[in-house]
């Protein structure tokens, strides 16, 4: 739910369009960042420490913190909260790959 929704407040926006957040299609919006619509979808943890394996998402909000990194279309370390969402990208949990092998190797 966005803001303005829980505001009760009404809204025009332009078409929606969709990307990928693991697996699953999020709905995002012109102007929106990747944060946005996960929060927006209800989504609150965007990744996992390398060793504790202890959830990460929005902090700060504002590009200053990074607990919001992410994979974006394969490139490492994008913070959530202040990459543009765009149509059709492949967003995944930043370190999801490299925490896999850690996991192997424990």
């Amino acid at each position: 739910m966005r803001l303005e929704e829980l505001r009760g407040e009404r809204v025009t926006r332009s078409d929606g369009f969709t990307f990928r957040w693991d697996e699953q299609e999020i709905t995002a919006y012109p102007g929106e960042t990747i944060l946005g619509a996960l929060i927006a979808s209800d989504i609150h943890t965007l990744r996992s420490t390398r060793f504790e394996h202890e959830p990460r998402g929005m902090l700060c909000a504002i590009g200053v913190c990074y607990e919001c990194l992410v994979n974006v279309d394969g490139k490492p370390n994008r913070r959530a909260c202040v990459t543009p969402a765009a149509p059709g990208m492949i967003v995944r949990p930043e370190g999801q790959d490299e925490e896999m092998r850690y996991d192997a190797a424990e």
